[in-house]
């Protein structure tokens, strides 16, 4: 006849726990964080059964363990989700800005290109007025002219005589 040793409630609580830190309960869903409500559920006891006052020493390990690995939170999948949803909205709003800056910089180079055509007729209208009001008239040369008499003296009376 085959003797069945019972299994003690700490033991159902102590493997609950070492379930939990591996991440692979069987009652929880996976991921599930380790905290001493979730070990209790996870040995199938209401959370209020695992008491300090009757299990001290797994206590103080839980808590032990969550000082030290507390932390250390395993992404869910929606979390997962969530974040590769908010890198690709973030990428979508930095499209959706850089085509924004790109279609203002080719509306100033439309605007630039513009006044620069309508400054180059300008000039050339003033360049054709300019060149409508210079004389057309040949101007002449002048022959040097002979030095005037001062005070009524001619440049005759000046010369000393031979």
């Amino acid at each position: 006849m085959h003797t069945y040793k019972l299994k003690t409630a700490e033991t159902n609580f102590r493997e609950a726990f070492e379930r939990l830190k591996a991440g692979r309960p069987k009652v929880l869903p996976a991921g599930t964080l380790v905290s001493q409500n979730n070990v209790a559920k996870e040995a199938g006891c209401d959370p209020s059964a695992l008491r300090k006052s009757r299990f001290p020493g797994l206590i103080e390990e839980i808590q032990a363990y969550l000082a030290t690995h507390g932390h250390e939170r395993p992404t869910s999948e929606r979390q997962r989700l969530l974040k590769a949803r908010q890198v690709s909205r973030s990428k979508t709003e930095t499209i959706a800005s850089l085509k924004v800056e790109r279609d203002d910089a080719i509306s100033r180079l439309v605007e630039a290109d513009e006044m620069i055509i309508n400054l180059t007729l300008r000039v050339r209208d003033l360049v054709a007025q300019l060149e409508d009001m210079q004389p057309r008239a040949r101007i002449m040369p002048m022959a040097a002219a002979k030095p005037k008499a001062i005070h009524g003296i001619s440049e005759n009376d000046y010369r000393r005589p031979e």
